[in-house]
């Protein structure tokens, strides 16, 4: 039994509303996959805030309809499933990872920005650092300046009391003979 209109306008509009928010979208093809592999591979997608749903061609083709990914329109053949996500790192890493463990899923082509990239480049972006792990080292990067010029302030009292400490050893020793 099929879905009704009004469901399938809601889901056209819900995959729209994701689509409106991602950064990068990607198809990759599950047949021969199991039930129980493809819950794994959702379970994976959700862990890594990646939005991974299997959709009706025709129904997918309508929500990329003026979005940014209607380059992907004509990619909507066989059973494909839609992954979309915000950092588009975590999109590849899902789908790579996933694909190496299960030959079965195939990744057929992303989109970026408006525009169409291979599963090899998809591959490529897998291998980058992930958004947090980035901005912690742009932190880092950012952070360094400021610790040294801290530390060459602290280092001017540091160097009187430890000079004043000295004096008062050097006293201390000439005193006590």
């Amino acid at each position: 039994m099929g879905l009704s209109l009004e469901k399938k306008k809601a889901l056209v509009q819900s995959v729209s509303n994701v689509l409106a928010g991602a950064q990068a979208v990607a198809l990759a093809e599950y047949r021969g996959l199991t039930v129980a592999q493809m819950t794994d591979l959702r379970r994976q997608a959700r862990e890594s805030q990646v939005y991974l749903r299997v959709i009706k061609n025709n129904l997918a083709r309508r929500a990329v309809e003026g979005s940014r990914f209607e380059c992907l329109k004509e990619e909507f053949v066989g059973p494909v499933a839609l992954a979309a996500g915000e950092d588009p790192v975590a999109v590849a890493k899902v789908l790579s990872k996933f694909a190496k463990d299960n030959k079965l899923l195939r990744v057929k082509v992303a989109a970026m920005g408006g525009k169409l990239i291979s599963a090899a480049e998809l591959d490529t972006l897998a291998k980058l650092p992930g958004r947090e792990q980035l901005l912690a080292q742009l932190l880092g990067t950012m952070q360094a300046p400021i610790q040294s010029f801290v530390r060459v302030l602290n280092e001017v009292p540091s160097k009187f009391v430890r000079t004043l400490a000295a004096v008062r050893d050097s006293k201390e020793t000439a005193s006590s003979k």
